[in-house]
């Protein structure tokens, strides 16, 4: 299991949408939340970025939404590292409705969202990829672990 603390947060009001529950935007939202949680454990937070200029950029991600979510559900998402090379790093974020703001999913729970990113080290000031530092590549592949079962995968074609 991952090395790293659950986020949670609370379905706001305003992130429901005309159907009644959560709307696409704030899984997103929450998401980005997890991903910040991330970059602050593996030492990319906001000191580091001032002083380097330097930071993470998603440049890819895949989002599942497999069940409603209503207003003031308690949620919790788990990260998994699934790896990291000199300049990037995959990982996924699993969303679960969990009993309260301090709970984890149980062990059969399943999740309500996941996603799948791929982010790039950037140095801002160049406009290009930049190596992650050592210490913030070895957290990172010290954090990482097999791939759930779903990650890897693509949209499949219509018609």
């Amino acid at each position: 299991m991952t090395g790293l603390a659950l986020l949670h947060r609370t379905v706001r009001p305003e992130w429901i949408d005309y159907n009644g529950h959560m709307s696409e935007a704030f899984y997103v939202l929450a998401f980005g939340h997890a991903t910040d949680a991330l970059m602050i454990e593996t030492g990319l937070d906001s000191g580091y970025r001032e002083a380097s200029g330097c930071s993470l950029y998603t440049v890819e991600a895949h989002i599942r939404y497999l069940r409603d979510v209503p207003e003031g559900a308690q949620l919790a998402i788990r990260t998994r590292v699934l790896g990291a090379a000199e300049k990037k790093a995959r990982f996924t974020h699993e969303m679960y409705v969990v009993a309260d703001e301090a709970a984890g999913p149980g062990p059969d729970a399943a999740p309500v969202a996941t996603t799948e990113l791929l982010a790039v080290h950037v140095d801002r000031q160049a406009g290009r990829a930049a190596p992650f530092p050592d210490a913030v590549r070895a957290r990172l592949r010290d954090l990482s672990e097999a791939p759930p079962a779903w990650a890897g995968r693509s949209i499949a074609a219509v018609g």
